[in-house]
């Protein structure tokens, strides 16, 4: 772009939207075992009333469960559905996060004063948006986390196989199972995460703390401050 420095340039649309679920998926791919833990511990007693849950728990604990699995099912256990996780955040936040401004532009028709309505909606909808393109993703992905393999065999052989198993024994509808209130919570997520984040920029930038005004290195010399 004419007149623009290279660092001045803002950001197409696609860039946020590779940056995003790049980022996702980075994060995805450190905290993953956390997630898997928090999974196990979700659905644990699920089938047994709440005494025998209690007195039969086999997971006790983030770090308990992660020792429990490495020590019965092995380490990789951690990354099991780890496939699907990266296709979730890869569409997921590419399109939570990186369509936001694109849509939020959209509302506001361009204009560089944005209501909060506006900010509201363009975070319902991209959240919303997100978890309808992504819920097959999250579906395979709970269901590799949450299949205890030790002293079993493996129900999905590969994440392709799960979406067609899935797909063949119980709908195409299947693959889309909790998408109501998926799409309830991260529409609330969303505007508070990026609404909020968005708002607090604004505010700062309008009361200048954060115009990147600063002197350069070279003018910083001790007597001509």
């Amino acid at each position: 772009m004419v007149g623009f420095k290279a660092t001045d340039v803002p950001p197409t649309a696609t860039v946020k939207f590779l940056g995003a679920g790049t980022a996702a998926c980075i994060a995805d791919l450190i905290t993953f075992p956390l997630d898997t833990a928090k999974v196990r511990l979700q659905i644990q007693g699920e089938r047994q009333g709440p005494v025998q849950a209690a007195a039969s728990a086999q997971y006790r604990g983030v770090l308990g469960t992660i020792l429990t699995m490495v020590r019965t099912e092995g380490p990789r256990s951690l990354y099991k559905g780890l496939v699907a996780g990266l296709q979730r955040q890869m569409s997921f936040a590419s399109i939570r996060i990186g369509l936001y401004d694109s849509v939020k532009q959209f509302y506001t028709k361009g204009s560089e004063h944005a209501g909060i309505g506006s900010h509201l909606l363009a975070g319902s909808t991209t959240g919303a948006l997100a978890v309808a393109v992504a819920q097959p993703t999250d579906v395979v992905k709970v269901r590799f986390q949450a299949h205890a393999q030790a002293g079993g065999g493996r129900r999905y052989q590969s994440t392709t196989e799960a979406y067609k198993t899935i797909a063949r024994e119980e709908g195409f509808r299947g693959l889309w199972k909790g998408t109501s209130p998926n799409v309830a919570r991260n529409a609330v997520v969303n505007c508070a995460e990026l609404v909020t984040y968005d708002l607090i920029k604004d505010t700062l930038l309008k009361a200048n703390l954060m115009t990147g005004s600063c002197p350069p290195f070279s003018d910083w010399v001790p007597g001509t401050w």
